[in-house]
């Protein structure tokens, strides 16, 4: 299909396959390589743990086909920002934007770029006095590649992905196959940890399931979208779940569940069994490329948001401006960069990143229950519309708030927190309306 310009000004060069990666990518990033352990700790076995796995992954899917709908109903750049101020009005979409510049995207991206820059040191022998100045080089690079482009970036971001499952690919087979199926470390019941429940262990499982929702605020450069993003969310997804079972079986076959318990690193463990130092090396290797390949997908998709906000008066105008040549939010994208590096720079990313899962996922929930007033108001008409409706959407909000709700119980400074700083948008948005601008009709 031969590019085609939007009325926003975006360029629709995002192929299928383009598309796909972007949703893997934006998923996969360093979670499932580092944490499985925190779930191993909340589940009393192997089974309940693949379990947890699987049906976070089911709740993400039903997620994911509703952003679909949502994408094909307003394929334009933006996304969550979009439905929101569509559905709910300018201040939900404002705080959405609010919550994504300051915590949200910025945060994640701080804290994945510090675990490329943790691996990429220990790789190279550097000292970890460089982990900062690293990460900030990386969130740099980055940015400085999708200033030509999104055709460059989109390649780039292809490279990342086929890298990171192919890390995902050999962590699987050296744990299947070479090392041998356990099946006691998966059928087994460990006495030294607790079966919390789902609610319980689902606050980590669903942080390494966020990021579906990048590829809706690239949608405006989506080639034929209406079938594109409903075709790549649900193939990304589907890879995903598969990808994150099949990794958690082979942490199973080689360390157990009291193991993976114990491991703050089960995939170094594992190719430490496996292969010696030599396979710690690799599997850190695979680890660094997947962090990277998240970055880039947070800061060119979260500039999109911000190029929109500025384009409807709810940001600084120039934030809304088009390379001529690149047709990219160049402004828009810096500053989304330059607030991550100050993060890393600062150190205070790892508990930003506390609030940005929350309100991450807070996001997701109230994006999808806009489904409904697009659904009431019609409009578009689409290819793809949710299956199970009005039902699925109402499984996903509801598991999502009883997810949330836990969350409060469990750690009700960090979530407080997080709900403040979305608060804090409030009389941001008052004034901004007052002093500069109106939201343009």
């Amino acid at each position: 299909m031969s590019d085609t310009t939007t009325s926003g000004g975006y360029v629709r060069r995002l192929r299928p396959l383009d598309a796909a990666m972007i949703v893997v990518g934006g998923i996969i990033g360093g979670g499932i390589f580092l944490n499985p352990y925190v779930v191993a700790m909340r589940t009393s076995s192997g089974l309940s743990l693949l379990l947890m796995w699987v049906g976070a992954g089911v709740l993400t899917l039903i997620g994911a086909l509703c952003y679909a709908e949502l994408g094909a109903r307003r394929p334009h750049a933006g996304g969550s920002y979009v439905y929101l101020r569509e559905a709910f009005g300018p201040l939900a979409g404002f705080l959405f934007g609010w919550s994504m510049l300051l915590v949200i995207y910025s945060g994640s991206t701080a804290a994945v770029a510090t675990i490329f820059a943790s691996y990429a040191t220990a790789l190279f022998g550097l000292p970890a006095s460089a982990t900062t100045s690293l990460a900030i080089g990386a969130l740099v690079f980055v940015a400085l590649i999708n200033l030509f482009g999104l055709r460059l970036g989109a390649q780039v971001q292809n490279l990342f992905t086929l890298l990171k499952l192919l890390a995902v690919a050999v962590l699987v087979v050296c744990g299947l196959l070479l090392a041998g199926v356990n099946t006691n470390g998966i059928l087994a019941t460990d006495p030294q940890t607790a079966d919390v429940g789902f609610m319980g262990a689902a606050l980590p499982v669903l942080f390494a399931y966020s990021g579906f929702t990048y590829l809706n605020n690239l949608a405006g450069e989506v080639s034929d979208p209406q079938r594109t993003l409903p075709r790549a969310l649900l193939m990304g997804m589907l890879l995903v779940i598969a990808a994150y079972a099949l990794v958690n079986l082979a942490y199973l076959a080689v360390l157990g569940h009291a193991g993976l318990a114990a491991s703050r690193a089960p995939a170094a463990d594992v190719m430490q069994r496996v292969f010696g130092t030599a396979g710690a090396k690799l599997i850190a290797v695979g680890v660094a490329i997947s962090a990277l390949g998240f970055c880039n997908i947070t800061l060119v998709s979260g500039a999109r948001v911000l190029q929109v906000m500025g384009e409807d008066g709810l940001f600084f105008r120039s934030v809304a401006k088009l390379h001529p040549k690149h047709h990219t939010p160049n402004i828009a994208l810096l500053l989304l960069s330059g607030w991550a590096i100050v993060l890393v720079w600062s150190g205070s990313y790892s508990q930003l990143l506390d609030y940005a899962t929350f309100g991450d996922w807070l996001a997701c929930a109230v994006g999808v229950g806009t489904l409904f007033w697009y659904r009431k108001h019609g409009g578009t008409e689409v290819n793809f519309r949710v299956p199970g409706y009005p039902l699925l959407p109402l499984l996903f909000i509801a598991m999502i708030g009883l997810v949330m709700v836990q969350s409060l119980r469990a750690s009700p400074m960090n979530t407080g927190i997080g709900l403040l700083i979305m608060a804090a948008g409030i009389p941001v948005y008052i004034v901004w309306r007052r002093l500069f601008s109106r939201v343009a009709s």
